[in-house]
C-alpha cells in the first residue's frame, strides 16, 4: 500500500513540476511565427562567424591576459562597441574592430551605436549590420563600416528616421 501511495505522490510531483514549466495557455499562431522568425534571425547572426569573445578581443588587441574581459567590457559600457549575449557569454563583432589601430573599436561604430541607443538592443544592432541595406546600395553595413563609415552612419540615421515616420 505504501509503494502505491509513493508512486502516486511521485506522479503528482511530476505533474506539478511539468505544469509549472509550461506556459499558462497555448501560444498564439502569431507568437509562434514571431518566435520562429526571431530564432532564424539569431541563428543567422551566430552563423555569420563575425563574433569574438572578450578573451578573443583581448588577445587580438594585445590586452591584459589576467582579466581579458575588462577592456572589451569597458568599451561596451562606454558605447564604443556592442555585444550580443548568448548562453551567458558576450560576443563582440569583429567588424567593429579596427585592424589599423591594434583592434580597437572603430570610431564610426560608436557613432552608429549613439544613433541606435534608444531603439535597438545588441541583437537588433547585429541584425541591422548583417542585413543588406537599400540605403547602402544593397550592401551590408558591416561590410562597409571600416571603409565607408559616413555612409553607414547615414544609413543608421535613415533607419531610425524610417522607424519614426513609418
Amino acid at each position: 500500500m505504501f509503494e502505491v501511495f509513493k508512486e502516486w505522490q511521485e506522479k503528482q510531483s511530476l505533474e506539478i513540476l511539468v505544469g509549472s514549466m509550461l506556459p499558462k495557455a497555448p501560444a498564439s499562431p502569431h507568437l509562434m511565427k514571431e518566435a520562429a522568425m526571431l530564432l532564424q534571425a539569431r541563428k543567422a547572426v551566430l552563423e555569420s562567424g563575425n563574433w569574438l569573445t572578450a578573451a578573443d578581443v583581448s588577445q587580438l588587441a594585445g590586452l591584459s591576459t589576467t582579466n581579458p574581459s575588462a577592456q572589451p567590457n569597458k568599451w561596451k559600457k562606454s558605447g564604443q562597441i556592442f555585444a550580443i549575449h548568448h548562453n551567458g557569454i558576450d560576443y563582440f563583432p569583429d567588424y567593429g574592430l579596427d585592424r589599423n589601430t591594434q583592434f580597437r573599436p572603430l570610431k564610426a561604430l560608436s557613432d552608429v551605436l549613439k544613433i541606435f541607443a534608444d531603439h535597438k538592443d545588441g541583437w537588433g544592432i547585429a541584425f541591422w549590420f548583417l542585413s543588406v541595406n537599400s540605403f547602402l546600395g544593397g550592401q551590408r553595413p558591416q561590410d562597409m563600416l571600416a571603409k565607408h563609415s559616413e555612409r553607414v552612419i547615414e544609413a543608421a540615421r535613415d533607419e531610425i528616421e524610417g522607424v519614426g515616420h513609418g
